[in-house]
């Protein structure tokens, strides 16, 4: 899977385009494959599995009650930014007993988009510390819920234990404009961290 992060490919005009490899990861229920699935041109893969008497006691369902269905491998999209550069989407499992999957879906990822569910904050935590051990860029997308509390961009920073320059904003992963929006504004994050860094590296 790594190989995406270079690999070309082919645009609307038949041009090669730059793809990359983005994670949308998340605790369980908070909207990966929603996202997935609205944001990509491509009709999107989805592995996904009927709840069962086995979940009992293990996925916490009591803030998503309507959720019938969980990811037990990915979900996987696409789609290309106004730039041209396209970006290949795997959403992962939220669930610690899929977690040996993680490893392998990160390899050669420029980036992660963490959703957050302000309900159940802790439910990400996990994915925010795979993602700082790893070195791998991420920014925070909060998906509001219908009577959720909200909270500013400062308050979940310091409740996240974030640095400063990870960017917290808001996105609803129904609409197809506010998945962009999210993307995009990684890929930025992305391009500014890589900046400085490099400005860094040439004052050393």
């Amino acid at each position: 899977m790594d190989s995406v992060r270079s690999e070309p490919a082919r645009n609307a005009g038949d041009e090669a385009s730059l793809t990359v490899k983005i994670l949308v990861a998340g605790g369980f229920g908070v909207g990966k494959s929603t996202m997935v699935a609205s944001v990509s041109e491509i009709r999107p893969l989805r592995t996904e599995e009927q709840l069962t008497e086995k979940s009992v006691g293990v996925d916490d369902t009591s803030k998503v009650q309507q959720k019938t269905t969980t990811t037990v491998a990915m979900d996987f999209g696409r789609i290309t930014l106004p730039t041209g550069l396209v970006l290949y989407l795997f959403g992962t499992p939220g669930q610690d007993r899929f977690w040996f999957m993680w490893d392998e879906l990160s390899q050669g990822a420029l980036g992660a988009v963490v959703l957050v569910d302000t309900r159940r904050l802790a439910d990400c935590f996990a994915s925010i510390d795979y993602f700082e051990r790893r070195g791998v860029p991420f920014i925070i997308a909060v998906n509001h819920f219908p009577g959720a509390k909200r909270y500013t961009a400062d308050d979940l920073r310091a409740a996240l234990d974030l640095d400063g320059d990870i960017p917290v904003i808001d996105g609803d992963v129904r609409d197809r404009e506010s998945g962009k929006a999210v993307l995009i504004k990684l890929v930025e994050h992305v391009l500014s961290r890589t900046t400085k860094r490099r400005a860094a590296a040439a004052r050393s």
